[in-house]
């Protein structure tokens, strides 16, 4: 079968550690944990997993995800490292030099948290759930090279991410800026949006959160958007995934151009600048008949008039402890969500005067903070007029059967002057180019992608490395001071207010432009910075002069399998193609390397009760009973086989308890001395034989292609089928062959052993005194996964009537003539020729009367 062999000897020959070769549990007992303790030992021991990086094997870069360090292995975690596992097993076996390395993302406000209401220090906390979770690792057997474990938190890595940092401010990718942010006052943070839950709280917390302008660090992303957005072109990821980027990147084509400040009278003025509005729909101005600005937009208090600056500021006020999230909802009446200034701007394609309404839909983090409403072809813009009694102007025509309101469809421009009877793309181009003839506006590309926010009030991050002179301003931490660490004698106040603003130790520094006193940033970074280059971390983690080298990232980037959940699809994943493209733009990564991630595999979620199981719901299946009772290799089995791994499972729908059973069905087969092999036969080999023989290389070939598909579910059923055919070859009267037994027992054990590690390395070892594990992939005949007779079908009418065994080769003038010599075809013909004789050799014939 290929370069492996398909051994058929039991002598016993000394283990991996040497030891005796006979399996734990003796010839009729499986004791899964005796057998999965040692094996973890031995992989671990003879780094049979460690990979240097002048292999000579094909590189291979398996990946799960950075895990954060919460405590021992939950089922999330179990599912999740299963499957990446498999792959590093399979790959290896394949003949491939596989990096598979783990590391842990460790800062955080979690164990921050803890700090605070336990006094137990961040780094003890966290390097305790470290240890844990690496238990755990190990005890599901998942193996990894350990001598690559890189965590966030250790000095090593804190020097690399503030070098990184200061490359990039070096490049002008880094800036500092005042911006509204989501500011919880329970955790005494700035939150990330998607940190804000629907009803406005912190989803740690649960505090409301406020809205405050603060001085912020931000990494310039949108430097990148279009590549970002190109890229995923490039990359083998699932579509839905692509689809949440892109829309977070959110590209829109349309133009941007000045509304002029009216005066009393109406008329344009000249002497103050125009109101920049930008839309992806030029064509529909003619219909704009108000402008909606944001409420912390630079110019309310100049387009506020005296009677309304009391509504007005009260609205504002009412506005700022509000969300991004919340403001965008599509919940609450437009009547309260909105107030009118009392100014007004011009039409510059009407030349009419129209008035200036706040709204809290509108944000100044995208577009110009600005917007022309166009209640005929908004339907947000058409409730907020009929609010607020504004006038409706439509300027596409709908279809005459149309009954609704605003009508967003395409056909023929209406009520707008010279692009009247236009197509929406013809006059889109039409009104751009009349905007620039005129000098109004510009066409213009916006991005509802937004500058990366990165500073955290918090004690337990990456600190900043940048220091405030009185005389000197800002300035970036020497290279050669680096790492700049979080001290570790602090006191966590309850208010959660970070104590690195009161540690003097720490806030005290040099100026390195004049010698002169200097403050210490005291903003850490968010964590998401940590987890967004730990993976070319993993290609030299020993490099102490740099963060890795161009070769050897060169040699194991891009990932080619990334392993992960749905729920980082947007912001680790961008950041970390952002900082991929940036560290080989600022020549640290190799040029050509654009993109960390070929490929992308998202698992499903495990829910109980309905639910997504969670630490924070605490609905958590914690594996160690199962462990301890049915081994790793039965839960192992039990994740993979319930569904395909990308839907989400419900936990009352694994079969533990039969993976078990079949596991102990798999050992009686296959252990030396077994009973069931006691009357193997030898001399020549009958039909019987040859079938099983040749079912052991179809095993073989399936399990190969759906390894490769991510099809572990019905990877696990072809185990079991298999296993179940065997149990009938060796009960049959005649006795298996101990031959032909004992190829398909090996093969069996080579092509579940990525799944099922332990037990088919202890029985490989039992049966032939070699590592399963090191052993080539089988390989498949392609002679023998032929089948010399199939099945074919035989209906009348569209209706089986019944089924033959026919040769592969027949004929459809002998498939034919079998068919109508059937019992039922004769009869249902009674005497008579069938109308019509359908023969699709050598699966079906359809017999038409």
């Amino acid at each position: 079968m290929g370069a492996a062999r398909l051994v058929a000897s039991t002598t016993m020959s000394p283990s991996p550690d040497g030891t005796a070769g006979a399996p734990t549990g003796g010839p009729t007992r499986y004791d899964p944990q005796a057998i999965e303790a040692r094996w973890q030992q031995v992989w671990h021991d003879e780094g049979t997993y460690q990979v240097d990086n002048d292999d000579p094997r094909p590189p291979f870069y398996v990946l799960s995800m950075y895990p954060y360090p919460s405590g021992p292995a939950h089922m999330g975690h179990v599912r999740n490292y299963t499957m990446g596992d498999l792959l590093v097993r399979y790959r290896t076996m394949r003949g491939d030099g596989v990096l598979s390395p783990i590391g842990f993302d460790s800062f955080g406000l979690p164990a921050e948290n803890a700090a605070i209401k336990t006094g137990t220090h961040p780094r003890v906390h966290t390097d305790r759930n470290v240890e844990a979770l690496s238990a755990s690792l190990r005890r599901i057997g998942a193996v990894y090279d350990w001598r690559r474990v890189v965590k966030s938190h250790d000095a090593s890595y804190i020097r690399w991410t503030q070098w990184i940092f200061l490359k990039f401010y070096e490049a002008g990718l880094v800036y500092r800026d005042n911006a509204p942010v989501n500011w919880c006052p329970g955790c005494q943070t700035v939150l990330a949006n998607e940190q804000v839950l629907g009803d406005g709280t912190c989803e740690r917390s649960g505090d409301l959160v406020e809205r405050r302008d603060m001085e912020q660090w931000f990494y310039r992303i949108t430097a990148y958007a279009q590549e970002l957005l190109d890229d995923l072109d490039h990359v083998d990821w699932p579509e839905k995934v692509k689809v949440m980027q892109r829309h977070w990147i959110g590209r829109s084509e349309g133009a941007q151009f000045g509304l002029p400040v009216a005066d009393a009278d109406g008329n344009a003025r000249t002497d103050v600048e125009p109101l920049a509005v930008y839309t992806t729909r030029p064509d529909t101005s003619f219909g704009m008949t108000f402008a909606v600005i944001s409420p912390e937009h630079p110019r309310v208090d100049e387009l506020t008039t005296d009677d309304r600056r009391a509504d007005v500021e009260a609205f504002r006020a009412s506005v700022a402890g509000r969300s991004d999230i919340e403001r965008q909802s599509t919940e609450g009446t437009l009547d309260k969500r909105g107030v009118a200034t009392g100014g007004r701007v011009v039409n510059p394609f009407t030349g009419q005067a129209i008035p200036v309404f706040l709204a809290d839909y509108v944000l100044m983090t995208y577009g110009t903070g600005a917007i022309m409403a166009v209640p005929g072809q908004d339907q947000r813009d058409w409730d907020f007029a009929v609010a607020h009694g504004c006038d409706i102007v439509r300027t596409v025509q709908p279809p005459d059967d149309f009954d609704g309101e605003a009508y967003v469809g395409e056909g023929p421009a209406i009520n707008s002057a010279f692009l009247d009877g236009m197509g929406v793309a013809e006059a889109k181009a039409t009104a751009i180019a009349w905007l620039e003839e005129h000098g109004h506006g510009t066409g213009k590309v916006n991005y509802r992608l937004r500058d990366w926010l990165l500073s955290r009030q918090r004690y337990w991050g990456c600190p900043i490395p940048i220091v405030y002179c009185d005389d000197c301003g800002e300035q970036p931490v020497p290279v050669d001071q680096l790492p700049i660490e979080p001290p570790d004698d602090v006191e966590f106040m309850p208010t959660g207010r970070s104590p690195l603003t009161t540690h003097e130790g720490f806030l005290s520094a040099t100026c390195p432009s004049c010698d002169g006193p200097a403050r210490r940033e005291t903003d850490t970074m968010d964590t998401f910075v940590d987890s967004s280059w730990y993976f070319l971390r993993f290609a030299d983690p020993t490099n102490d002069e740099l963060p890795f080298s161009a070769d050897a990232a060169q040699r194991w980037l891009p990932v080619d399998q990334y392993i992960g959940g749905v729920e980082h699809a947007i912001l680790h994943l961008m950041y970390a193609r952002f900082f991929t493209k940036a560290l080989a733009d600022v020549g640290v990564a190799p040029k050509g390397l654009r993109e960390p991630f070929q490929r992308l595999f998202t698992q499903g979620m495990i829910r109980l009760g309905g639910s997504k199981m969670s630490k924070s719901k605490g609905n958590l299946v914690a594996p160690e009973a199962i462990l301890d009772d049915q081994g790793a290799d039965a839960l192992r089995l039990a994740h993979l086989q319930v569904k395909p791994p990308q839907e989400d499972v419900d936990w009352e729908d694994f079969g533990i308890d039969g993976c078990a059973k079949f596991l102990n069905r798999v050992w009686r087969l296959a252990v030396p001395g077994s009973d069931l092999a006691a009357g193997a036969r030898t001399g020549d080999p009958t039909e019987a034989d040859a079938e099983v023989d040749r079912a052991t290389h179809r095993l073989v070939a399936r399990i190969t292609d759906e390894y490769d598909r991510w099809s572990y579910n019905t990877a696990i059923a072809g185990f079991m089928e298999f296993t179940n055919t065997l149990y009938r070859y060796v009960q049959a009267d005649d006795g298996p062959h101990a031959t032909t037994l004992d190829a398909a027992v090996d093969a069996l054990l080579l092509v579940m052993a990525p799944a099922a590690p332990h037990l088919c390395a202890d029985l490989w070892e039992a049966r032939s005194g070699g590592h399963v594990h090191t052993e080539p992939w089988p390989t498949a005949d392609p002679d023998k996964l032929v089948d010399d007779t199939v099945t074919m079908v035989v209906q009348v009418n569209g209706k089986v009537r019944d089924r033959l065994e026919v040769p592969a080769d027949v004929d459809e003038a002998t498939a034919t003539a079998l068919a109508l010599a059937c019992d039922k075809v004769v009869a249902a013909l009674d005497g008579g020729e069938p109308r019509k004789v359908i023969a699709r050799p050598p699966k079906l014939v359809n017999v038409v009367v």
